[in-house]
């Protein structure tokens, strides 16, 4: 069986919901759920949004079974790729501007090629967010789909030295640069959402539950999610609560 990477899953879904047919017209006027996930450095949610959209997608209705994720790197890709369907790669291209005040910008001496990536990021997300469907992973995209009626957010959080541990099998790092990266992303996730969406990343009453990821195994983790957001959104599944998603 051939094994499709992240990042093809991810073109895959673009490719597919780039097209202007009937169909997908209507999944427009009708799109599923999107969560967003905002996660402390070293949680390991690559690999909980793997299981998330294996998850999903083993549940869903019909035309709704392609639920995929996007990370930080997989969204940098998708900007980057010159092969992407014209229709989106237009979007994207797009220069309107978004809501970030101008006057803030100035105060806070924030470049024009910053402003122009935050921009570019923020048209994505809500691009791919039309049709549903849609794990965002960090970026404030909780800030940027809070809008949306059918968006669930997500706080993933876990002891330091818990995080240490996972990173150091993550990353070819020794403990003390382990240690210093992970301070660093922390600090740098914080001030991204400070500075360009006015809002505290740590602040719980942004989501809808914070999960501490220490204390619960992946799959665990997967099918929480899993059933709140199939409870909160039934019509998108075959049923409330199938099987488990240990497999």
């Amino acid at each position: 069986m051939k094994i499709v990477s992240s990042y093809e899953k991810a073109r895959d879904y673009i490719g597919r919901h780039s097209l202007e047919d009937e169909r997908l017209k209507k999944r427009k006027q009708n799109p599923g759920p999107i969560i967003t996930i905002s996660r402390e450095t070293g949680i390991g949610a690559a690999a909980i949004c793997e299981k998330l959209t294996d998850y999903f997608n083993q549940r869903a209705i019909e035309h709704y079974n392609d639920w995929t994720y996007f990370d930080r790197g997989l969204m940098e890709k998708v900007m980057e790729d010159h092969h992407l369907p014209e229709h989106f790669r237009k979007f994207i291209d797009d220069e309107k501007p978004i809501k970030i005040d101008s006057w803030f910008s100035e105060m806070m001496g924030i470049s024009p090629s910053k402003l122009s990536v935050v921009r570019k990021t923020t048209q994505t997300i809500l691009k791919l967010a039309e049709y549903g469907n849609s794990i965002f992973v960090g970026r404030g995209s909780t800030i940027i789909t809070s809008g949306m009626p059918k968006s669930f957010h997500l706080r993933l959080i876990a002891p330091l030295n818990y995080r240490i541990d996972n990173a150091l099998k993550l990353y070819d790092y020794d403990r003390k640069t382990t240690i210093e990266f992970i301070k660093q992303e922390d600090e740098s996730r914080k001030n991204y959402v400070s500075k360009y969406f006015h809002k505290n990343i740590e602040d719980p009453l942004l989501y809808h539950a914070v999960i501490n990821t220490y204390l619960l195994g992946f799959d665990e983790i997967a099918e929480m999610i899993g059933q709140c957001v199939i409870k909160k959104y039934p019509q998108f599944f075959q049923s409330p609560f199938r099987t488990t998603v240990y497999q």
